[in-house]
């Protein structure tokens, strides 16, 4: 098993929702993961973002309101940026500590990972990426009066704003996070899908109004890295159809033509199951040997020695 290279995408629901709960968050985060580093993989972290860039901008647009000279209105692109920094900040500390007491190498780097995306994309017109707290219908109705935002039930959980959420096309720093993670160093990249960018002219990017979704852009990066597994981590141990109903059925070992099939009936969330899903299947099926899973954090070594999970592969 030595030497097998994995992708571990972190939802950002399970890092918590301000600061403080974040640090904890990520103290328990980083041992499944480190778990995986002492059995002898090489890993790549990458982690959502969706409530901590929905904060970021709430809080820098009431600063720019105050004083919208001294504070000029900041970007999507530049709110996800500082999460991509204060997340990765603590992961890198926190998962640096866990491997030094373990006795392993604490090398561990976060790259600021910017990701191209196409400007007519048609996700610019109708956005679907649930960022933000979660608010009750009233305090959703509110918001979307005041701020002309669009809010969306999210799974039995409250309603949150979406936003744009377009295709990865290419991540800028493929090449410094492969030479970081060949060097030994697990790196964090790709936060939160990644600043999403527009190339223009004279080799300048150009920040794009809108949240990649993480799972996209982590099934990107694990392609273009060569990786033998892509672990998608979430709230439920394992992918269900009929999710909520008295039949409900959990998937374990599945292939992609079944994964397909339940796609085309509906059978997964759009902004919450759906993505992972398909971006498992899109890593699953490009390359022969390659293994998809969507499980818990707590499953994760478990998930990948066929435990238990949800395994697509082709």
């Amino acid at each position: 098993m030595e030497n097998k290279k994995i992708v571990v995408a972190l939802g950002g629901n399970a890092l918590g929702s301000n600061l403080v709960e974040q640090m904890i968050s990520v103290s328990d985060a980083v041992k499944p993961i480190a778990d995986l580093i002492e059995e002898g993989y090489e890993v790549v972290v990458t982690h959502g973002n969706g409530p901590q860039v929905g904060v970021i901008q709430d809080a820098m647009t009431l600063l720019s309101r105050e004083n919208p000279e001294k504070h000029p209105h900041f970007p999507l692109s530049v709110c996800t940026a500082m999460s991509q920094g204060y997340i990765g900040y603590d992961i890198t500390n926190k998962l640096r500590e866990e491997l030094l007491d373990r006795g392993l190498a604490g090398n561990v780097a976060c790259v600021l990972t910017q990701v191209e995306v196409d400007p007519q994309d048609p996700a610019f017109r109708h956005p679907t990426k649930p960022i933000g707290p979660f608010l009750t219908k009233e305090e959703a109705d509110k918001k979307a009066m005041e701020k002309r935002h669009v809010f969306i039930e999210d799974s039995g959980r409250g309603y949150r704003r979406v936003v744009a959420s377009p295709e990865p096309i290419s991540i800028i720093e493929i090449d410094t996070i492969r030479a970081l993670a060949d060097a030994g160093y697990v790196v964090i990249g790709a936060g939160g899908g990644g600043i999403p960018v527009f190339k223009t002219e004279n080799h300048h990017l150009q920040g794009a109004p809108a949240v990649i979704d993480k799972d996209r852009a982590s099934e990107l990066l694990a392609e273009q890295l060569d990786a033998d597994f892509l672990i998608i981590l979430t709230a439920v141990e394992n992918a269900a159809i009929n999710y909520g109903k008295p039949d409900e059925q959990k998937l374990g070992e599945i292939s992609v033509e079944e994964a397909k099939k339940y796609i085309a009936e509906g059978q997964f969330a759009p902004g919450s199951m759906l993505p992972k899903v398909e971006a498992a299947v899109k890593f699953a099926e490009s390359k022969p040997g390659r293994t998809a899973l969507i499980t818990l954090l707590e499953k994760a070594k478990d998930g990948i020695n066929g435990k238990t999970g949800t395994r697509i592969h082709a």
